[in-house]
């Protein structure tokens, strides 16, 4: 199996893998192909196929003092583990500073992209909730965006939620909303925000290629290096290092869980640590008196 995961890193014909190579497939993707593997193996295993059941590795639960959730179902016995497994590096979202988003949004040759970029940048929505958005989850009085999650997307577009979330925004984005559809959108005749206006089929729900696309050319236009998951990143940096409560970003991102937000941006810095410490009031900056 080793030998197997090695192959998974650098997969061509009669590889060697030598420490210190560049492999071609980061461990997580690795660890993908061998959760699928070992749940292959895990079935036949389970089916009675003994040559399976060997490749299935199998340690004894609850040792020492930490008793995991569960406990109580295996009471002590043997459970099956995966044999093989890499280590996954904490890797550090990508994000960009405000002068690089208005430097982006600058950029946008059609109001219907600006408004796009700008809906991703204010409030961290993955491309497919945007590329989801009925022109009934614009709520411009109320100054928020539903993000409802559909199955019948004509684009394909998945919302990744379960349940409806209102997304509070601001007022410069519901104005960039109003002049895109008095300019652009016009008296088109559809449910979707976000459609192909300059191309065929016109007026036809805009598809994750199109968004790729547009990213391509704002890259070769601008030379900053992102793509949409690096605005949504950013926000979520930006409320964090302005004092948001985790809880709350994570509901502004729609996940499900605060600890994987919480595990997703463990990457600030010392110095927003240290502004974090100013604003409790645990910690002074230099020239203001002196330090608790």
């Amino acid at each position: 199996m080793a030998r197997f995961a090695a192959w998974l890193r650098a997969p061509a014909e009669n590889v060697i893998v030598l420490d210190g190579g560049v492999p071609a497939r980061a461990s997580a993707t690795v660890n993908r192909h061998l959760a699928a593997v070992f749940g292959f193996y895990d079935f036949h295993a389970r089916a009675g196929v003994g040559l399976a059941a060997d490749l299935i590795a199998w340690r004894r639960a609850g040792r020492g003092s930490y008793k995991p959730f569960l406990h109580h179902v295996t009471a002590g016995k043997p459970v099956p583990v995966r044999p093989v497994k890499l280590a996954v590096p904490q890797r550090i979202p990508a994000t960009l500073t405000s002068e690089q988003i208005i430097t982006l949004l600058e950029a946008c040759a059609h109001l219907r992209d600006q408004f796009l970029l700008a809906v991703l940048a204010e409030t961290g929505m993955r491309t497919g909730q945007a590329l989801g958005l009925r022109h009934s989850d614009v709520a411009g009085r109320e100054r928020v965006i539903r993000i409802v999650p559909r199955g019948d997307n004509a684009n394909g577009a998945r919302a990744k939620t379960r349940g409806i979330h209102h997304v509070p925004v601001s007022a410069a984005l519901i104005r960039l909303y109003s002049e895109y559809m008095h300019v652009e959108y016009g008296t088109l005749d559809c449910d979707y925000v976000f459609v192909n206006l300059f191309a065929e089929p016109r007026g036809a729900p805009l598809r994750y290629p199109a968004v790729q696309a547009l990213v391509s050319r704002l890259r070769e236009r601008t030379g900053i290096e992102f793509t949409c998951h690096t605005l949504r990143h950013s926000h979520a940096t930006d409320l964090i290092r302005r004092g948001v409560p985790i809880e709350v970003v994570s509901k502004r991102l729609t996940r499900s869980s605060v600890t994987t937000t919480s595990a997703a941006y463990v990457h600030l810095q010392a110095g927003d640590v240290r502004a974090g410490l100013v604003r409790a009031g645990i910690w002074r900056e230099p020239g203001t008196g002196a330090q608790p």
